[in-house]
């Protein structure tokens, strides 16, 4: 089975790269993937796969059934979503909407689904099971997966697989992660309420940047002394609004930030831990507050079984020296994350990397990717796939 898939994909590695090339110089922003979803399910259709649209607003689900006896149902989960950035590559097929740029490798990814959809159709005879492929909008603005799920998306999906390309491993490697992936993110606002007063008579007032002043480094002292090591939590505020002149003594005072964690018990923790904290500093000085805290996705833990499926897929494709075992979880999120509420699944790392040039991250108006490692990641999920229902 693995030397077909690899056949195949050989053969259809320039179209895919013309996919590729396609959806690139054709980003649209979240919740507005309209003519990447029509593209999708036009290559899907053209290759017998059963094509549902409109899915999660702007998704598309593929599914192709085999013929054999196995009833477990599989996905593979690729996104379609762009981001507002100004593209800097000079590329002949560079973005050709101002502002929008597939700037962390969402065109690959969509890639990959199709070109494993167009490689599995082709082996429809041998495929054990059946598999759905869904092409999510939304992934940037951590909401499609939400909404794929609420339109079904995944209804009687036992596991599920996804992958992210990333520029730091060598384009055709492969990186694998057990356990924890990548960090929980959730958004955080915090509102001080003091008494405006004079600037020269600071004690005939509440004030409320210095209120706010002592609850950020709070936070930031009382992680490393409070929280256990072992489990990591960043706390970032990236937004401080507040005050009205140079000689008034600021009142109200808005702060907004993002929570990253990596441990359930900690996520689960974190908005009590925040709220007394800052009800401590604020009752200390006399002022009002309030602490509200948005969850996000959490984070993506990958099954160890399904993990080391792909893992074994991984070698026996590649062989050891193209798979790397990633030592460390990132603290970015991923609603990737969110399917795994419904079935154990796994994401790995595509290395896109280049041996001959910068390698610009992800989120960057100059990344740009090894197109040699589309092919690679074509394999690896095709292969991964027949090999889940061989368990």
């Amino acid at each position: 089975m693995l030397s077909q898939i690899k056949d195949i994909a050989n053969t259809l590695a320039p179209r895919l790269i013309e996919i590729r090339r396609h959806l690139h110089a054709h980003p649209e922003l979240s919740a507005q993937e309209y003519q990447t979803a029509a593209y999708v399910a036009g290559v899907l259709s053209s290759c017998g796969v059963q094509v549902q649209e409109a899915i999660g607003k702007t998704g598309v689900v593929g599914e192709l059934a085999g013929k054999g006896t196995a009833r477990r149902m599989l996905a593979i989960r690729t996104d379609m979503d762009a981001l507002p950035i100004q593209e800097l590559t000079n590329l002949e097929f560079a973005s050709r909407i101002p502002g929008v740029m597939h700037a962390c490798g969402h065109d690959i990814h969509t890639t990959l689904g199709l070109g494993t959809a167009m490689v599995l159709s082709q082996l429809a005879e041998s495929l054990p099971g059946k598999i759905r492929f869904l092409f999510q909008p939304a992934e940037e603005i951590a909401q499609g997966a939400s909404w794929m799920i609420q339109d079904g998306a995944m209804e009687g999906v036992e596991a599920i697989f996804g992958v992210h390309v990333f520029p730091s491993i060598p384009a055709r490697s492969v990186g694998i992660r057990y356990g924890a992936l990548t960090a929980a993110a959730d958004d955080l606002e915090i509102l001080i309420q003091g008494e405006s007063g004079h600037g020269a008579r600071p004690h005939e007032a509440i004030d409320g940047i210095w209120i706010a002043a002592q609850v950020i480094t709070t936070l930031q002292q009382a992680i490393s002394r409070t929280q256990n090591p072992l489990h990591p939590i960043v706390l970032t505020i990236g937004k401080i609004d507040g005050g009205r002149a140079h000689n008034i003594i600021a009142d109200r005072v808005r702060m907004v930030g993002t929570v990253r964690s990596l441990h359930p018990d900690s996520h689960q923790n974190l908005p009590q831990w925040i709220e007394n904290l800052v009800a401590n500093i604020c009752n200390t000085y006399g002022a009002k507050y309030e602490v509200n805290y948005s969850r996000g996705v959490p984070s993506v833990q990958n099954d160890p079984t399904l993990t080391h499926i792909l893992e074994q897929a991984s070698r026996e494709a590649w062989g050891g020296d193209r798979v790397e075992i990633i030592p460390e979880p990132s603290l970015g999120s991923e609603d990737f994350s969110m399917y795994l509420q419904y079935a154990p699944g796994c994401m790995f790392r595509l290395g896109v990397g280049h041996s001959d040039k910068p390698n610009y991250p992800l989120h960057h108006p100059r990344f740009e990717i090894d197109e040699a490692a589309i092919a690679t990641g074509v394999v690896t999920l095709a292969y991964a796939a027949y090999k889940y229902w061989q368990q």
